[in-house]
């Protein structure tokens, strides 16, 4: 981190060295100089005000917080990252897999977490299938790092449309072999989405072929809108998996119907005092 930034941290509380818990809920604040971004973390945790002005190098300020709501992270969770530029359909993806809806209007996402209960292991245990939508590939490196440090299996998605999101994402693929060493045994899909879209295309199929031949990772071409190969992009990831033994098998809860769980982080999570 860098000088002009600070961070605040709302965890379960910790006594002297704090050390990073699993169930850190990380906030980022960004900005110039002098904005205000100290003042407004401290107002906030200590509920002091300073007039004078001390340039920051980084702060961490760590609370305890009760989460309502919240979706604790389980041991038995597998976690799918959805990485891509802004507009290119990830959240039309997940979307359409999870509830097999599609809408026409783009919404901007800050973040999205999706929770599927699926078959592992031959059907004998079950798993939930965590996959997270996230914000355009402009997102902080911060958020990045955070994201693919936990994650286990990864979509890299770009619109045959634009040439220009295509281009984006081996600056993505390269922060995830940096951040897991190397990508051996880690399922990676690239998927060039919106190939409904003809008249429109920008990139053709053999590119991405070759794109992934390089990266030596699976591709495929999807249409969220249509539902084209939406269920088949999932179901191959789990396939790479050599650790689980996971199918796409969705669970039903006792009332018949396949349960789905959404964390909206920037709505649905609210903070309580504890």
């Amino acid at each position: 981190m860098y000088e002009g930034e600070a961070e605040c941290r709302l965890m379960t509380g910790v006594a002297g060295a704090m050390p990073e818990q699993s169930n850190d809920y990380r906030v980022v604040v960004f900005g110039a100089g002098g904005v205000g971004k100290s003042s407004l973390v401290m107002r906030f945790v200590k509920g002091t005000f300073k007039e004078s002005y001390v340039p920051t190098i980084e702060d961490t300020y760590r609370q305890d917080r009760g989460v309502a709501g919240a979706m604790p992270e389980q041991s038995n969770d597998y976690r799918v990252v959805v990485f891509g530029a802004g507009g290119v359909g990830k959240s039309s993806l997940v979307m359409r897999f999870v509830k097999g809806t599609f809408k026409e209007s783009y919404v901007p996402t800050i973040e999205d977490t999706y929770r599927q209960v699926i078959s592992c292991n031959n059907s004998k245990n079950v798993c939930t299938l965590q996959i997270t939508d996230t914000t355009g590939s402009h997102q902080f490196p911060a958020m990045q790092r955070l994201n693919i440090s936990k994650g286990h299996a990864f979509i890299l998605v770009y619109s045959v449309t634009s040439r220009q999101s295509f281009e984006e994402l081996p600056t993505v693929y390269r922060l995830i072999w940096e951040c897991k060493t190397n990508l051996d045994g880690v399922p990676v899909m690239l998927v060039g989405n919106k190939c409904d879209e003809v008249d429109s295309r920008e990139v053709v199929f053999s590119e991405g072929e070759e794109l992934a031949k390089r990266w030596e990772c699976k591709f495929m071409e999807t249409s969220a809108k249509t539902n084209y190969n939406v269920k088949e992009l999932f179901q191959e990831l789990l396939n790479l998996e050599k650790n689980r033994n996971i199918s796409l098998t969705l669970e039903p809860n006792k009332s018949g119907k396949v349960s789905v769980q959404h964390t909206k982080k920037r709505i649905r999570e609210k903070c309580s005092l504890m």
